[in-house]
């Protein structure tokens, strides 16, 4: 049964989307991110014969390329608190192999700096260069600025010395650099209170920028007023942005019904009113401060943790995608995360809402200007890489919506929809120790999720919609508020043929859950039926 709704578009306010909100990350020694993903010596798949790119997968450069990354963040992530950089560099074979207490495992780096760097410059085109984002653990400034002297200095010393000799005698220009990993818990290596970081990072900044000044710094925030306060005042004037880590829970591994649905693709109202909510605190923190400038948001953190029971035996990456079948526990099982559980439907759906959350805080004083999805390969990741090739998750195709179809400037929508009300789960940062949702907050839930945007010269329009209904399509009226728009547009789509709410993609059913180019729709009295729990771009010439 198909319900109404009306969505109006103004375009004379306009608020540019910043690139790199579409960016990614990777973490080493994180579940085949790194080995078995990106880099994967003796594969038949693997680059040969391109120095430090040798090792890398030649069909995940391929895909990527195809998508276009704008920002890639490295080495992570929790791994990064114990990292040092130096460890990989200097020739392959001679590189230390080192316990790492992030994740337990060893890690060989065989892939250090001079590999990621190399796979950046690969990925990137000349139509969509791709940006490297280093974070570093801030727990040494001398060991940061040797870093930092190590990718742009241009001089002629020890460490431009060991760059020259890893392949590479020009300056890397790596602009963002992140200045420590979520310092405030006690999970990390160098965990300080925030009165010890803001001292820290400031000698950071200080002695990194003597290297290059143009440097631009994010700095480990969190989303905690008493924090936030001490942290703007303290370097506030200093980082370009501060960070903010994200996570929803999602149950479908015991529980794949329409509820379990409803809750997971609604998180990202959850995102959307904690970036308000930070993006207040950051603002208002600023002008206590009477700073002259007000760092952004980086995201550099976000995705959806699918939880399984903890009485099964650990996950195996099954070789056409996903995860060898392994039963599903009892429903009221204390649960883990399952790093090999691959994206679906309702993952799209919910990441496409929380672009919307960014485009719509786009004209905020204190904007999202980068975010960064753990992770893009593997390890719940946006493409999954198994020995015989690569998989474009549900999640991919997402990625090419919002950063290949969808324009950059966000102008604002007025959408009456029906709704829901009910109990909002509030992501992974409020889960019990059970893996369980502890806290949740009343919240009226429309069906339809909208965001619209203009092309740089007007002649461009684009409205995304999301259909969070499990079971209806959403007939909806489309108007713009200053003059008409056109009854033709072109349509793609995601999520309209899928019957499974939670369908994700593998080697052999590569296009179970992808976009669709259904070419020109045409609009009767302004009229389009957004189909049951879909992702929709229309795309208007003015």
């Amino acid at each position: 049964m198909a319900t109404q709704a009306t969505i109006t578009i103004s375009t004379h306010e306009r608020a540019e989307v910043d690139r790199d909100v579409y960016g990614h990350f990777l973490e080493s020694a994180f579940f085949g991110n790194i080995e078995g993903g990106v880099f994967d010596e003796g594969s038949p798949l693997a680059v040969t014969g391109h120095g430090a790119l040798d090792g890398c997968r030649a069909d995940v450069i391929e895909a990527c390329r195809e998508l276009g990354l704008p920002v890639v963040r490295w080495p992570g992530g929790n791994f990064t608190s114990a990292y040092w950089w130096r460890d990989g560099t200097g020739p392959r074979d001679h590189r230390p192999r080192r316990l790492e207490l992030a994740w337990g495992s060893e890690e060989s780096n065989r892939f250090g700096s001079p590999e990621f760097l190399a796979w950046i410059e690969a990925v990137g085109t000349e139509h969509a260069p791709t940006s490297a984002y280093l974070h570093h653990s801030a727990r040494s400034v001398e060991d940061a600025v040797r870093w930092v002297e190590y990718t742009n200095y241009a001089g002629t010393t020890e460490m431009t010395g060991l760059r020259a000799a890893d392949g590479h005698p020009e300056p890397y220009d790596v602009r963002w650099w992140g200045i420590g990993n979520e310092v405030y818990g006690p999970w990390q290596m160098g965990h300080r209170s925030v009165e010890r970081y803001v001292e820290d990072a400031r000698e950071h900044m200080r002695f990194m920028r003597l290297v290059d000044r143009r440097l631009k710094f994010i700095a480990c925030g969190w989303e905690r007023e008493a924090y936030t306060e001490k942290l703007i005042s303290g370097i506030g004037d200093q980082a370009d942005a501060v960070s903010l880590h994200l996570y929803g829970l999602d149950h479908h591994l015991t529980d794949p019904s329409e509820t379990e649905f409803d809750d997971v693709v609604a998180q990202s109202v959850h995102f959307e009113q904690t970036i308000a909510e930070y993006a207040d605190e950051i603002l208002f923190a600023a002008e206590r401060a009477h700073l002259e400038s007000v760092p952004s948001i980086a995201m550099d953190e976000w995705n959806n943790r699918h939880m399984e029971s903890v009485e099964l035996e650990d996950p195996v990456p099954a070789r056409d995608g996903g995860f060898e079948p392994h039963g599903t526990g009892g429903v009221e099982d204390r649960k883990r995360v399952n790093r090999h559980s691959p994206r679906t439907l309702a993952d799209a759906l919910m990441y496409a809402g929380v672009f919307h959350a960014i485009h719509r805080a786009a004209g905020h004083d204190v904007p999202v200007t980068m975010a960064n999805a753990v992770n893009l390969i593997n390890a719940n990741g946006i493409l999954q890489v198994r020995p015989e090739g690569v998989i474009r998750t549900p999640v991919f195709h997402i990625w090419h919506l919002y950063q290949n179809l969808f324009q950059p400037l966000a102008v604002p929508t007025e959408v009456t929809a029906p709704a829901s009300w009910r109990r909002l789960r509030l992501g992974a940062d409020r889960q019990d120790a059970r893996g369980y949702p502890r806290r949740t907050r009343p919240a009226a839930v429309s069906l339809l999720d909208v965001s619209a945007s203009l092309s740089h010269d007007g002649r461009t329009l684009t409205v995304a919609a999301i259909n969070r209904s499990a079971t209806d399509a959403v007939t909806t009226r489309l108007a713009r508020a200053e003059g008409t728009l056109p009854d033709v547009a072109t349509c793609h789509d995601l999520g309209t043929e899928v019957t499974d709410l939670f369908q994700a993609n593998t080697l052999s059913e590569p296009g179970a859950c992808a976009l669709r180019d259904r070419g020109t729709v045409t609009l009767i009295g302004g009229e389009y039926s957004f189909p049951a729990h879909s992702v929709t771009l229309l795309t208007f010439a003015l």
